[in-house]
């Protein structure tokens, strides 16, 4: 079986170096880092990073902001959407899986357009798309025309997650990687904090519909720093010839489908993020149903949001203190991802909480533990992932965020028309859980760069 995924790494080997350490299915064993890596190693070693780094993860950050605040409009006006489009809570969760399942197949096919375009040019094509779908979202008139444009949403905003990476692993050493990753990371719950307290106002002061045009026409302004200043990244990898390029396409998508470690991100991505997706789509409608809060008082889920900024930059930054200290820079990661996962199983108490500030304190933590989880999985992948295939992989990877968000949303349409919100949060306790015993094995594995 070695041999073989050796040989069908040859097949692209004019498009990625060999893949060391993910043919095995015995943690530690077959670690050996191949000629080529090696040699890339040695020369990104002696590479200086650029300052402007720190100028094109600032980028990221907003970029990341401005797709949180498009992607929560919906949640955040869902209680008076709902009331006067008639959308039932079945299937207001019909909308939030289209929005999914278009996010699904744009991440399969994003990272791999990302790997063609390059950072700069597909992360300008995404933002301008997923923020025209936004804007457009006001001209809905019921359920079906709801879905139809936050679909086109979802079709947009997956790229912007798989271009990220790609542009962190181009502009940052190694050490350095979990913290960009944690502060492009951050912009989604600053986004997700502040939305509100744009949206709100904007609702209540033009209505619904212009809520959704305003926050959508913000993303053009981000498009001129951004094409101007991302120019020559110090890590980046020159593109294969055209010809070698597509006579290899089939070879590497095979060898990202066979890798073993490819399928256990993605299954800890479907079941971990389940929990942030609850914690986005739901805890506004949990809040005003279940705790009774006005749309006004919704605003306070900023609290809960400014606990996962912590989380994002807390979390990259630990692990990058690890490395620094010789620890190896997937332990690193992973002992940081295991003391999250113990976090987690706290989430039955929000629904138990005698009152709603103690459950939005709970779920703070909750989501706290969370972004720390999800800053030190990314930074995982980018570390072990060879630069030209990376953003394909991502995309692979992230698939499976989406389809456990939409699984998530099914589910807590049902238990919430047929029971009630507390069982939700009992589900969630075991999501994190289930992650770090599929990815545990791979604390072994080396970085690539």
């Amino acid at each position: 079986m070695r041999k073989k995924t050796l040989r069908d790494f040859g097949k692209v080997s004019t498009m990625a170096a060999q893949w060391p350490g993910l043919h095995s299915n015995r943690a530690g064993a077959g670690m050996q880092t191949s000629p080529d890596t090696a040699a890339t190693t040695s020369t990104e070693a002696e590479l200086r990073p650029s300052g402007r780094r720190w100028i094109i993860v600032g980028l990221l950050f907003l970029a990341a902001v401005l797709n949180y605040i498009d992607r929560n409009v919906l949640s955040i006006l869902a209680p008076t959407i709902q009331k006067e489009l008639g959308v039932s809570d079945a299937q207001y969760a019909h909308v939030l899986s289209a929005f999914l399942a278009a996010y699904t197949v744009a991440y399969l096919f994003s990272g791999r357009i990302v790997d063609w375009l390059g950072s700069r040019l597909s992360m300008a094509l995404f933002l301008g798309w997923w923020s025209v779908s936004n804007a457009l979202t006001g001209l809905a008139r019921g359920p079906v025309s709801l879905g139809a444009f936050r679909a086109l949403l979802g079709l947009g905003e997956a790229g912007g997650w798989t271009a990220s990476p790609k542009a962190v692993q181009e502009w940052f050493p190694p050490a350095e990687r979990g913290m960009a990753v944690g502060i492009y990371s951050m912009g989604s719950s600053i986004g997700a904090t502040v939305a509100p307290l744009v949206v709100i106002p904007l609702a209540v002061a033009w209505g619904w519909q212009w809520a959704f045009v305003v926050t959508g026409s913000m993303g053009i302004l981000w498009l001129g720093p951004w094409l101007w200043l991302n120019r020559r990244p110090t890590y980046a990898v020159a593109e294969p010839a055209p010809r070698a390029q597509k006579e290899a396409e089939w070879a590497l998508w095979k060898s990202v489908l066979r890798q073993p470690a490819v399928w256990m991100f993605m299954l800890a991505r479907l079941f971990t993020d389940a929990v942030w997706y609850f914690y986005l789509f739901w805890m506004p409608k949990y809040l005003h149903e279940a705790r009774g809060l006005t749309q006004d008082d919704l605003k306070i889920l900023w609290v809960i949001f400014l606990a996962a900024d912590i989380g994002f930059v807390g979390g990259g930054f630990l692990s990058g203190r690890l490395i620094k200290r010789k620890v190896p820079v997937a332990a690193a990661r992973l002992w940081l991802m295991l003391a999250t996962a113990l976090i987690t199983p706290l989430s039955p108490l929000v629904a138990l909480a005698p009152g709603a500030g103690l459950a939005i304190a709970l779920a703070a933590l909750i989501a706290l533990a969370h972004a720390s989880w999800l800053s030190n999985l990314s930074a995982l992948i980018v570390d072990i992932i060879p630069k030209r295939i990376m953003a394909t992989t991502f995309g692979v990877i992230a698939a499976g965020s989406a389809v456990g968000g939409m699984a998530m949303n099914e589910v807590v349409s049902w238990m919430v028309r047929d029971f009630s919100y507390t069982p939700c949060f009992f589900i969630m306790a075991f999501m994190h859980p289930i992650g770090i015993i599929l990815l545990w094995r791979l604390r072994r594995q080396p970085a690539q760069a």
